[in-house]
């Protein structure tokens, strides 16, 4: 059964330097935006990391610095990204964990924020795992009968998670046929900051790392505000910090 939209659901890939979401970039964005009619709009950029790619990366996605090495930079598309992506659903495959919270990460360097607060995250991966746990070449092959030829590829990635979850919606009728319908059957994941430095328990922001493992943010910010700086100076992912600002902030304005 077809996918039923209420507003387009974009497909995001990314190609990068690497996995580390604090120091890695992106080298390459696909984007495959799926209108409420059903139509297509694909956006691909090569994007200059201004950093070198290393050789283990390159022999994966096949981009070198060669290729990238006249590509604008980062900030000068993410404008045109970000309005590409406005007023749409996000989807991906694993991208809740690895490309949205990068692309997240790349729209802070750039000085712009992209709040996701109002969108649905839809990570095909989750279906795929919950069903038949493999990679994106493997459900590509069992979910379509095909090929990933151009695996790691960002367009080609993009393109064959949308054909992946066009044949999970047919073969299993419990997904529903929305975006929220799949989210509700994969379990509705409240993100706080995309490395999950912080989760949400109970409604309150709660560390999940650290000598402070376990208790909630606002706790250890009163009694220990020497711990704010400490993340802030640290080697954190700029989400990450730009959510701990928020929290205490909030927790400024309560006692206000």
């Amino acid at each position: 059964m077809p996918l039923q939209l209420t507003r387009p659901l974009a497909f995001i890939d990314l190609e990068t330097t690497g996995v580390n979401l604090s120091t890695d970039r992106i080298i390459e964005i696909a984007i495959v935006k799926l209108q409420t009619d059903g139509s297509r709009v694909v956006k691909r950029k090569l994007v200059n990391p201004q950093m070198p790619i290393p050789k283990a990366s390159s022999d994966i996605h096949g981009i070198t610095n060669e290729m990238v090495k006249d590509a604008p930079v980062f900030k000068q598309v993410a404008n045109e990204i970000r309005q590409f992506l406005e007023n749409c659903d996000l989807a991906g495959y694993n991208s809740n964990r690895f490309d949205l919270p990068l692309l997240v990460e790349e729209f802070l360097r750039a000085g712009l924020n992209f709040d996701i607060s109002d969108k649905h995250l839809l990570d095909v991966q989750k279906v795929y795992h919950m069903m038949e746990p493999r990679t994106l070449s493997a459900a590509y092959r069992f979910y379509c009968d095909k090929n990933l030829d151009n695996a790691h590829s960002a367009e080609a990635d993009a393109q064959a998670t949308f054909e992946i979850l066009e044949s999970q919606l047919q073969r299993y009728s419990q997904l529903g046929t929305t975006v929220e319908s799949v989210i509700k059957f994969t379990g509705h994941e409240q993100i706080v900051d995309f490395a999950r430095r912080f989760i949400m328990e109970n409604g309150v922001e709660i560390f999940n790392f650290g000598k402070h493992k376990g208790r909630a943010v606002t706790e250890v910010l009163k009694i220990e505000p020497q711990y704010y700086d400490w993340m802030m100076k640290g080697d954190f992912p700029m989400h990450t910090k730009q959510k701990l600002t928020e929290i205490l902030n909030r927790t400024l304005l309560k006692k206000a």
